[in-house]
């Protein structure tokens, strides 16, 4: 079976990648520094661990499977964090995606499906988002992922390095069958901290800025389901790999939910109560982040088959209650 390079394999979404990759008869190499990702959900292919600004290392593990194809997970990704050390963002993420698409190039392995955000876009109210959009990042996490989606083009210009460019919405949920899901220390995501306060693992949520321009002042954010968000990626390693052409694809549903939409929601498919903090906004917090493209419907054939919010809080509490990794 043809081999496929995941950098971020053991992360929440990368591990889900991985199993959709098997699925559809590939091979995955997780290759994973750990910092944030865990040893134990990586169960689908072969691991490798190491650090994308380690060239050596890179070119090493290219040699020794000569992948087909890159996906692009890893990257820190709090929007906090990055508007504290800017720094570390753009090190990591961009400097560590450069050293990658070097030793992708070098490799001959030029198909690369990459995991960007719509926190390129910034903070748009009112806006309907899709791909034309303009890009402005409001805090370093976005502003790395734009840097790095320039750069694919300049080696698309280059070098040939074809791309297909995600750019994400809210993720959510878990694998269905809870072989892989959401864990992450420190937990930052919505969903989990809010199934982590309803079992008394934590005090209760904070919800962060309660005076948002939006119906319930907080903020609006369109959630896909990461089982979605994974078939996506295989569907766009197919349309690289039938010879198409680099494209950017939004993913998301073109439904907001507000976090007090998501906290009645989660109250009602755990038939639990959500303790609830309410504390100032986080710097860098866009109002409403929703997209409105149907691209990856009409050219890729994709359908969020399970992102309604019931579906995503319930299969993320059915891995939330299954256990964890450990470290």
């Amino acid at each position: 079976m043809a081999h496929v390079l995941v950098t971020g394999g053991a992360g929440y979404i990368g591990s889900h990648a991985c199993k959709a990759l098997s699925l559809a008869g590939y091979t995955p190499v997780t290759y994973d520094n750990l910092s944030t990702g865990w040893r134990d959900a990586v169960q689908f292919g072969p691991f490798e661990k190491g650090c994308l600004t380690d060239r050596a290392r890179l070119d090493a593990v290219f040699a020794a499977y000569a992948p087909c194809a890159v996906m692009h997970f890893a990257a820190l990704s709090q929007v906090g964090e990055s508007m504290r050390d800017p720094g570390l963002y753009w090190h990591n993420n961009v400097a560590g995606s450069l050293c990658l698409m070097q030793a992708a190039v070098a490799a001959g392995c030029l198909d690369i499906v990459f995991s960007s955000t719509c926190a390129t876009y910034g903070d748009q109210d009112n806006v309907v988002l899709d791909e034309t959009c303009a890009q402005a990042p409001i805090n370093a996490y976005g502003a790395s992922k734009r840097a790095i989606e320039d750069m694919l083009r300049d080696f698309q210009a280059a070098h040939g390095l074809r791309h297909v460019i995600f750019r994400y919405f809210n993720v959510a949920g878990a694998d269905p069958e809870a072989q892989v899901g959401e864990y992450h220390q420190p937990e930052t995501h919505l969903i989990p901290l809010m199934l982590d306060a309803i079992c008394g693992k934590r005090e209760a949520l904070t919800i962060h800025g309660t005076d948002y321009d939006t119906p319930d002042g907080t903020c609006i954010r369109d959630y896909v389901h990461v089982a979605d968000l994974v078939d996506a990626h295989v569907r766009g390693l197919t349309w690289l790999r039938d010879g198409r052409g680099s494209r950017v694809f939004n993913l998301g549903t073109g439904t907001g939910f507000s976090v007090r939409e998501v906290v009645q929601q989660s109250a009602a498919v755990t038939n639990r109560g959500v303790p609830v903090i309410e504390g100032p906004r986080r710097a860098g917090d866009c109002t409403r982040l929703v997209s409105g493209s149907t691209r990856a419907e009409t050219e890729l054939g994709w359908h969020p088959a399970r992102s309604t919010l019931a579906q995503m809080i319930g299969d993320a509490w059915r891995w939330h209650q299954s256990g964890h990794y450990q470290e």
